[in-house]
């Protein structure tokens, strides 16, 4: 394991002894075993959300009829773009992949939602059989069967996400990300089903407007509390964040965090649902001494950790500028959220949505350097952290062309004014050269900074 990065040298072409495609150093490269192969396990884990996607699909139409799931629909669908935005912001220091993105929100839409509708109402069922009080059964199913059963589910998802997806997984903000985007797939099927069964309600009841169930359940569930389940939820993924942090000898740490944070999120699920039993007032009590501080806090910590992440960029890529693959301006440039998107911007103006993409590209890759070389130096880093180096390495000097122009407009604009002071002697004549008897004093006000950027 390398705990020390090494200063790669400038290069003038391909890497000299680069091993040829399909080789490796030991030797060819065995064929992989055909359940290895990424096309079968792709394949399999869509077929396994598309027959999730039409089971869950069937029951909810069923639940709520045809008119009603198309009104859940239309309503649900409402907070949706909003959650994903927010996670994408929270995501923009080292973007993760669209595909993982997507593959959480159908897994919490699709299979982590039919796995809770089936096990709780199998749960609530034989509770209510077993002890005969079906009033019982359903407080028992929401404060405790529920709880359990869903956060496991869309747990499941971050797991799978930082077993398989390691690269993409590096620390807090992508397990907020992952397990927030999961649980926002899992409330929009949640919503659905419960506006879907208020519209039906009304309907039978002949209610209407603002007194009606379905404006009562849209205010709860879609206005006052969008956030609750990537709220919880979010307590796992901070737990699998730190636990990707932690170096691969530390196995405790490694498992027990992901528990403790999947253990917060069933006690907080199981708070939040058992709100009712407080009495009339119990869900606003609730809402505002717990959800409303813990929301905040959690907002903070992951901004924070943003902010930590830029940190981390900026000290990390100056020895790459000193060995030559970047330019002295970029590491300022990329640890800076303001330089980076006027970097895209210049190159979209002055070379097309191409050369922005490139430019995008390129900030990731010397992102994920950065976060490389910082684990490396902790001894975090994994066996192939050489091989990772190169290849991050490699990408960005394949875009240099394009990035290097805007980064360094990027960085003019946004560098720090230099303070210059002074000098506390006197001086003599306007240019230094007046009559030795007369004297001028420093100027009261600095001279105009010199900024090197702005030259």
């Amino acid at each position: 394991m390398a705990t020390c990065p090494p200063h790669p040298s400038y290069p003038s072409g391909p890497p000299d002894g680069a091993p040829l495609a399909g080789l490796s150093a030991a030797g060819p490269l065995r064929h992989a075993h055909w359940w290895q192969r990424a096309w079968v396990r792709y394949g399999a884990l869509s077929t396994l959300l598309v027959i999730s996607g039409l089971v869950i699909l069937a029951l909810v139409r069923e639940e709520t009829g045809t008119e009603g799931f198309l009104v859940g629909l239309g309503l649900a669908v409402l907070p949706v773009p909003l959650l994903i935005a927010a996670f994408r912001w929270l995501d923009r220091v080292e973007p993760g992949p669209w595909r993982n993105l997507l593959f959480a929100f159908a897994w919490g839409a699709c299979a982590a939602a039919l796995i809770a509708i089936v096990a709780n109402s199998f749960a609530t069922q034989w509770i209510a059989t077993a002890t005969a009080d079906p009033t019982r059964a359903d407080t028992l199913g929401a404060t405790v069967i529920a709880p359990v059963v869903e956060e496991s589910a869309k747990a499941a998802a971050v797991l799978l996400v930082f077993l398989f997806r390691r690269r993409d997984f590096t620390g807090i903000v992508d397990g907020v990300v992952i397990a927030g985007v999961t649980a926002t797939g899992f409330a929009f099927t949640e919503n659905i089903l419960y506006l879907g069964i208020a519209f039906g309600t009304d309907q039978l009841a002949g209610h209407s407007g603002i007194a009606s169930v379905t404006a009562a359940t849209f205010f709860v569930r879609i206005v006052m509390s969008p956030f609750a389940h990537p709220l919880f939820t979010v307590l796992t993924g901070i737990g699998f964040g730190i636990s990707a942090l932690s170096a691969d000898r530390q196995h405790i740490r490694r498992i027990a965090f992901p528990l403790s944070g999947l253990l917060l999120a069933m006690g907080m699920h199981a708070m939040w649902n058992g709100s009712s039993a407080f009495g009339e007032y119990g869900f606003f009590a609730v809402y505002a001494a717990f959800m409303v501080p813990i929301f905040g806090l959690l907002t903070w910590l992951v901004i924070w950790t943003r902010q930590r992440e830029l940190r981390t960029v900026r000290a990390e890529l100056p020895p790459y500028a000193v060995a030559g693959w970047l330019t002295p301006a970029e590491p300022y440039a990329l640890g800076s959220m303001r330089a980076r998107r006027i970097a895209r911007q210049y190159a979209r103006r002055h070379a097309g949505k191409t050369a922005a993409r490139a430019v995008a590209q390129y900030e990731a890759y010397a992102t994920s350097l950065a976060f490389l070389r910082h684990r490396g130096r902790r001894g975090r880093a994994g066996a192939d952290f050489v091989v990772r180096e190169r290849e991050l390495l490699e990408e960005l000097w394949r875009r240099r062309e394009a990035a290097r122009p805007a980064l360094d407009h990027a960085a003019r604009i946004t560098a720090p004014p230099v303070p210059v002071v002074a000098p506390p002697w006197p001086v003599y004549g306007v240019y230094g050269y007046g009559h030795p008897t007369t004297t001028y004093s420093a100027p009261t006000t600095p001279y105009p900074a010199y900024n090197p950027y702005r030259s």
